[in-house]
Formats: structure tokens, C-alpha cells, sequence
């Protein structure tokens, strides 16, 4: 599970934010570490606790959009830490596209994942997982005024 951990914490990022990527990482990694005799036996304990993080993200996400409306539409952004200076439209942009889209562009493109470790960890088919970077992108091109011609 030791090599897991940063890969974890990129997967929870992409889908969740910084803060609250962060925050679900350590409480995953704690889960595992408590209940490690049960996870070790999975089939795939590092996407267990993945979904462990997942559910606390959703949980404190609920949370705070109770707590502070208003800035539930600015709180996907990502620490300067762990991505470089992007076009300032794309954090809006990448909380426009479906979470499965965003997870997917964010890990393939931003992280360097391969479409099977990103499979893997969301428990999808590689096809369906280039489906989700595809549209992604597609969305993100067009919402960026990035459109490719294909023609040239």
C-alpha cells in the first residue's frame, strides 16, 4: 500500500481538488491502515481505498456546500504545488466536464497515467476510460477556444 499513496492522492485530486483530495487521502490511507487485514485480501485493495477516499470526499464536499453556497462553484482549484500555471479558464472548465471525464482527462493528460492504470483505479474498461479522456478533452478544447482542425 506504500507505493500506492501518491497515486492515490493524484487520483483524488483529479476528482475531487487540492484540499479536498488531500484531506480523503489521509483518511483513506488511515482506513487501510486500520482495516488492512480485511483490504489485503481484495481483489484490488488500492481501488477499495480509492472508493474509501472517494466517499469521504463526496461527504465533506456535501458538507461544505451546506456550510458556504457561494463558493461551492470555486472549489475544485488545485494547489500551485502539485499542477503548473494553466490557461486560468481551464480549472472552470475542467469543473464543467462529468467527474468521470475530468478524473480521466486530469490523470492521462495532467499526471501521466496510462488508460490502464486509470481503468484500474476506477474500475472501468480502458475503452471506456479513452471514451471519457476523448470527450473530455473535446469539451475542454471547445470551452478553451483550443478547437484542432483535423483537415491540416
Amino acid at each position: 500500500m506504500k507505493e500506492t499513496g501518491p497515486r492515490l492522492k493524484q487520483g483524488l485530486i483529479a476528482s475531487f481538488g487540492g484540499e479536498t483530495g488531500r484531506e480523503a487521502t489521509a483518511e483513506a490511507l488511515s482506513y487501510a491502515w486500520a482495516n488492512w487485514s480485511r483490504i489485503e485480501v481484495m481483489e484490488n485493495p488500492a481501488g477499495y481505498v480509492y472508493q474509501v477516499g472517494r466517499n469521504w470526499a463526496r461527504r465533506a464536499k456535501r458538507r461544505q456546500a451546506r456550510r458556504v453556497r457561494s463558493e461551492a462553484a470555486s472549489s475544485w482549484g488545485v494547489g500551485h504545488r502539485e499542477m503548473p500555471l494553466v490557461e486560468p479558464g481551464l480549472l472552470p472548465a475542467l469543473g464543467r466536464l462529468s467527474e468521470k471525464q475530468r478524473i480521466a482527462a486530469v490523470l492521462v493528460h495532467g499526471f501521466g497515467w496510462s488508460l490502464t492504470e486509470v481503468a484500474e483505479m476506477m474500475d472501468l474498461s480502458v475503452g471506456s476510460v479513452q471514451k471519457h479522456t476523448e470527450r473530455g478533452l473535446s469539451k475542454l478544447r471547445r470551452a478553451l477556444g483550443a478547437e484542432v482542425d483535423a483537415n491540416r
